[in-house]
């Protein structure tokens, strides 16, 4: 599918700096009405007729990691939650999200996304207040709680950064394990593995979770090489709800 997200803003988006009001944004949406039209001219009444996306995208809201850009999906293709951090906590916000994604929507992946310099990763291990954000980013801290010997030497042997990066990584993973931790992915991993492989419409059991990491500095989005069936049958006897 072409990417739908390309920038069509003309030379009023350079004039206006790098914070256009909302004349400017106007203006560009009108430009890009015009663009589809012209290029793809049934793409509106495509999208209108509903969406069946692949894949629900968990992010962090930091503005450099723009989901659609960076994995080159247009419109339609992904299912988007995004909050500071990239978690996947038990509040209604997110809960409702995977919910509609998984029960409704039935995607067959979900990919947790997290960023290197991710000012939330940062920010947790700074040992400062933050005022309402602490409550949120203490999951993040958690993490670093579970990992701190790992990270420990990291950041003994390779650096205060180095350490950064591998808690963001960690965050994701941790975020994934939650994703597995729902009744509602538990519900639907076991419908489908119910299904003989032959009548399944993928090969594997659904949803599948990603572990991935973008890097703001050189723009590649990259897949941890984690294996969560381990992980999962690790603690199986503490989470299963089925």
């Amino acid at each position: 599918m072409c990417d739908h997200s390309l920038d069509i803003g003309g030379p009023n988006q350079a004039e206006e700096g790098t914070d256009p009001d909302l004349s400017v944004m106007l203006a560009n949406n009108k430009r890009w009405v015009e663009h589809m039209n012209k290029e793809h001219p049934d793409f509106f009444k495509s999208i209108a007729k509903g969406q069946s996306p692949k894949y629900l995208y968990i992010g962090c809201s930091d503005s450099r990691v723009d989901p659609g850009k960076l994995t080159g999906m247009g419109i339609g293709n992904l299912f988007v939650h995004r909050n500071v951090g990239n978690q996947c906590p038990n509040d209604l916000n997110f809960l409702s999200v995977l919910e509609f994604a998984v029960g409704v929507l039935k995607v067959p992946h979900i990919i947790v996304c997290g960023h290197y310099d991710c000012g939330a990763v940062r920010n947790s291990a700074a040992n400062q207040m933050s005022g309402l954000l602490d409550n949120w980013i203490r999951n993040i801290r958690d993490v670093h709680r579970l990992h701190e010997p790992e990270i420990r030497e990291v950041r003994e042997t390779e650096g205060e950064e180095a350490a950064l990066r591998r808690l963001v990584e960690k965050n994701v993973i941790e975020q994934c394990l939650n994703i597995f931790k729902t009744s509602v992915v538990q519900a639907r991993r076991l419908e489908t593995s119910k299904i003989p492989v032959e009548d399944r419409e993928y090969e594997f059991v659904t949803p599948r979770v990603h572990a991935c990491v973008f890097d703001p500095a050189d723009g590649i989005l990259k897949k941890l090489d984690v294996h969560f069936k381990t992980e999962i049958e690790k603690y199986r006897h503490i989470y299963d709800l089925m």
